[in-house]
């Protein structure tokens, strides 16, 4: 059997849909999703599995004018995936269309993306009239062309066979990169802390997320096939510790379960999972955070 096996980046705007399409893709939860943008801070690769073809799937951060360090970083990182993929797949949301975002990454494109075949991917199809969808079709290949169109709902999964397929028969042939059974190259630490993060996420309000960060300190096996897991919440502010624990630690509290149920569902596993909260005035400035996101520190100097 002739295999196959490429990597293919997801990009577009912050919440088009990439996570959403990366974990229907990989037929598995390995990228944060929530209705807030900027979730997604690296570039976090599934592995998918179609026919005699592996795509290693990059969901990159959403491309958006960075104002901090930190945005910086994730825009950087945005771009860096998409210099390495065999095909690159841009989101446009339907019922958004051509906004300033999307138009700033059009222009982008050419001088970004090198020889990668650029596919275009017109996502919450269900949000609009079939001749709103057939118009923006048109104006966006009028403006780039596009090596194939697609209507998809990742949420709902409309479009996103034809288009996995289209991916598979457009990989380069050679051995796969990852094992059959492996669905993605995060480390779990950062897989366990991502998960975290995704549950304050959808528990907070408004600035708050993009102003915390988590990492799993520690990992321990146990001879009962149990795994105890250890997890620091960084803040930036007295203020947010306190929003983060909760009247009588609620909140935390209601994280923390969250979490464990979806690391025990993802491990197939118990998990003890046990998490506290410091504050770190400085950590948007710190390069060991930043590594530990799996972004690179410099590239938020640009």
């Amino acid at each position: 059997m002739t295999t196959r096996a490429g990597f293919v980046a997801f990009i577009g705007e912050p919440n088009a849909g990439k996570s959403t399409l990366t974990n229907w893709m990989v037929g598995a939860k390995v990228s944060i999703v929530t209705h807030k943008v900027q979730t997604t801070r690296a570039r976090i690769r599934g592995v998918a599995l179609e026919g005699d073809a592996q795509l290693v799937i990059v969901d990159t951060p959403g491309l958006f004018r960075p104002r901090r360090r930190l945005d910086r970083a994730m825009v950087a990182a945005a771009w860096s995936g998409v210099a390495d993929a065999d095909v690159v797949v841009l989101l446009v949301e339907a019922h958004r269309g051509i906004t300033d975002g999307v138009q700033a990454i059009l222009d982008a494109l050419s001088e970004r993306v090198g020889k990668a075949k650029i596919a275009l991917a017109i996502n919450k199809i269900d949000r609009v009239q079939s001749e709103v969808l057939l118009k923006l079709t048109e104006d966006l290949n009028a403006a780039y062309p596009f090596a194939k169109t697609f209507m998809i709902s990742a949420e709902k999964g409309y479009g996103c066979a034809d288009l996995k397929k289209w991916l598979a028969d457009e990989m380069p042939e050679g051995p796969w990169f990852y094992p059959e059974d492996q669905i993605a190259d995060l480390p779990l630490r950062m897989i366990a802390a991502e998960m975290t993060r995704e549950k304050l996420t959808l528990r907070l309000h408004q600035e708050l997320p993009y102003q915390l960060t988590v990492e799993t300190e520690n990992w321990e096996e146990r001879g009962d096939g149990s795994a105890r897991i250890d997890q620091m919440i960084y803040v930036a502010r007295d203020g947010h510790k306190g929003i983060i624990l909760g009247k009588k630690g609620e909140t935390v509290k209601a994280v923390s379960k969250a979490a464990r149920e979806e690391l025990e569902e993802f491990l197939g596993r118990k998990v003890h999972l046990f998490l506290q909260v410091k504050v770190r005035p400085n950590w948007l400035e710190e390069a060991d955070r930043y590594s530990e996101m799996g972004l690179d520190f410099r590239d938020g100097n640009s």
